[in-house]
Order: C-alpha cells, then structure tokens, then sequence
C-alpha cells in the first residue's frame, strides 16, 4: 500500500509543478538588454503574476524590473518626467518578452 502511495504522491507534485507559472527575474536590467542585478526565475505563488516593470524617458527605455508579483494591475503612470509602464501576464516567461 506504501508504494501506491508514494506513486500517488509523486505524481501529484510532479503536476502541481508542471502547472505553477514561472516568471524571470531581473531586479535591474539595463537599456542595452542586460540584467545586471537579480537575474533567474521566480514560481509564482497564489494571486500572484509574471510582472514587468518599464521606466521611459523621452519615449526611450531606461531601465526595467521583473518579478513574481502579488495582486498585479497593468498600469501606466507619469512621474518626473519619467514615464512607469507596470504590466502583468499569466504564462511562462512571459514578462521577459514584453
């Protein structure tokens, strides 16, 4: 009876890990493309998205930050005279394409 059970559970984890979304990280990554600070893969957690943070200025891409975030909300908001585009999405790796 053990050894169902083992199966059982084995297989339960395996499809519990198949099916958790996966984010990249990068706490700090560049204009020229390059995450120099914080970069690997996050496994979002309940309520929680891949997220992408942009900073513009004059239109032109300055920095951006990638997580695993909580209640995440698309957002689009100005601020000395910087432009913050906060966007989410549900699918693997997706806030490394956008």
């Amino acid at each position: 009876m053990n050894k169902h059970f083992s199966w059982l559970f084995l297989l339960f984890c395996l499809s519990v890990a198949a099916k958790s979304l996966k984010c990249v990280t990068c706490h700090l990554r560049t204009q020229a493309d390059r995450c120099r600070r914080g970069f690997g893969v996050c496994i979002a957690q309940k309520h929680e998205a891949c997220m992408i943070l942009q900073i513009f200025q004059d239109e032109a891409l300055q920095l951006s930050y990638m997580v695993c975030q909580q209640f995440c909300k698309d957002m689009t908001f100005d601020f000395n005279n910087r432009t913050y585009v906060h966007k989410c999405c549900n699918y693997n790796y997706c806030n490394y394409k956008m």
